[in-house]
């Protein structure tokens, strides 16, 4: 192992900063999917669900080459995008958006099944006792999906931090600016000697991975807590 460089310092800042960015865009959208597949009962709904696992199976490069073709400053959203003064193609905001698309069915999975779990007579009472559907969201359904909730924000997180394949591809690896941690120990694994950089890098993934579980896990028992369960 070896010490970190500065340009070491600015990939792994630059990955916390993509995977957060990632995990907050997208936790939102992936509650609403998650509801929307647990409890909407409408045509095309096998269909969205295997949308939003797409990423799964796709090649991530293949992924990262798609979101390129539409976005890239030539694309068909990319072009009217970039006149707005918005350009996601290499550059961070890109890297982010990669990683937050691969990530984000893992952040559906566990919300949909926590909604999926709660039972559907709670939600019952609360409509007989007066409370309108965005109250009993608010009340009843968040609250109970709390520790799915985690999990998906914990997993997206995590799968944003590792992300490489659509990274690499839609926002390139431009030191300082796109050049992310799983992108770093790429270079140097492919840099001769550079093994002892690699496995300082791999160490510094390991142990902000570790420390998102205890974080997770802290805050699931804080959100059982009051609710009874656990």
């Amino acid at each position: 192992m070896t010490a970190l460089t500065p340009a070491d310092l600015d990939a792994i800042a630059l990955s916390l900063k993509v995977a957060a960015t990632a995990m907050l865009v997208s936790l939102p959208v992936a509650f609403g999917v998650a509801l929307l597949l647990a409890r909407g009962r409408f045509p095309g709904r096998s269909l969205l669900d295997a949308l939003v696992h797409l990423p799964l199976v796709l090649p991530p490069v293949a992924t990262g080459y798609v979101l390129l073709i539409l976005l890239g400053r030539n694309g068909p959203l990319g072009r009217p995008l970039a006149e707005m003064g918005i350009v996601l193609a290499f550059d961070w905001t890109g890297a982010a958006l990669a990683s937050a698309v691969m990530a984000f069915p893992l952040m559906v999975r566990p919300i949909r099944l926590a909604i999926e779990s709660i039972d559907p007579e709670v939600d019952e009472v609360a409509r007989t006792l007066g409370a309108r559907p965005l109250l009993r969201l608010l009340r009843v359904t968040i609250p109970l999906a709390g520790p799915g909730l985690i999990a998906g924000a914990v997993l997206g997180f995590a799968k944003a931090l590792g992300e490489f394949g659509a990274t690499i591809t839609f926002a390139a690896a431009i030191p300082g600016e796109t050049l992310t941690l799983p992108t770093a120990i790429y270079q140097a694994v492919q840099s001769p000697g550079g093994e002892g950089r690699a496995l300082t890098l791999c160490a510094v993934a390991s142990v902000i991975a570790v420390a998102a579980v205890f974080a997770s896990n802290a805050l699931v028992r804080a959100v059982e807590k009051p609710t009874g369960r656990g």
